[in-house]
């Protein structure tokens, strides 16, 4: 066991959750370039935020359909076809989770940039995230990553010491803001670059199971 780290604290999005809004528009629009140029200038990570941060998807629709309302079905398949931006578990990172709660070592704890209205979709959809001991999710809180107080909140609540934590995140942005909150952190690239951190950190063991390629 590492004797420096006590939690582990996984994003969900792209780490755990096979999530891109690609799977749906590639339903919609005929090129890449097409889903490029309407997730850069439509509905845009800027415009998603939002909602990840407490707005509703009824206001969200109804305000960009006013600014765009050419483009009136493609911006509401974004939520009235939102399951499909989901492709599924990402499956070898859901093993490593499961190879660290079979430990028992670690406590385990999910923090998420997620809207609050999808986010019990997510819950009824992947039983792996029943295997923390709690996720704080920013639709809830009205607050997300990389902000420090949305940090604060888990800290806060289940009495965790960011000192003896370990973070998994896949975005740069929100790594560095753990960083200077104390957290030792891994910037997420992919399942197999994850197993290697974490037995780097003495986290996996390498001599029960093979690594992952």
């Amino acid at each position: 066991m590492n004797k420096t780290i006590d939690t582990v604290i996984f994003d969900l999005g792209a780490v755990l959750i096979d999530w891109n809004p690609r799977y749906l528009y590639r339903k919609i629009f005929k090129t890449e370039e097409e889903i490029s140029w309407f997730l850069e200038n439509i509905c845009t990570s800027e415009w998603n935020d939002q909602q990840d941060a407490g707005r509703s998807f009824r206001e969200a629709t109804e305000e960009l359909i006013a600014k765009h309302p050419d483009w009136e079905i493609a911006v509401r398949a974004w939520y009235d076809r939102w399951h499909e931006t989901i492709q599924g578990p990402v499956h070898e990172t859901v093993e490593i989770l499961k190879r660290i709660k079979e430990s028992k070592k670690y406590r385990l704890y999910a923090l998420t940039n997620w809207s609050e209205e999808t986010f019990p979709w997510a819950l009824n959809n992947f039983e792996f995230l029943h295997w923390f001991e709690g996720i704080v999710v920013s639709g809830v809180e009205k607050i997300r990553k990389p902000q420090p107080e949305f940090f604060q909140i888990l800290f806060n609540r289940y009495e965790v010491d960011p000192r003896l934590s370990l973070f998994i995140d896949d975005n740069a942005k929100n790594v560095e803001a753990g960083k200077k909150l104390g957290l030792t952190t891994i910037h997420y690239q992919s399942p197999s670059q994850l197993h290697k951190e974490l037995d780097r950190l003495g986290i996996l063991s390498r001599s029960n199971h093979r690594s992952l390629s």
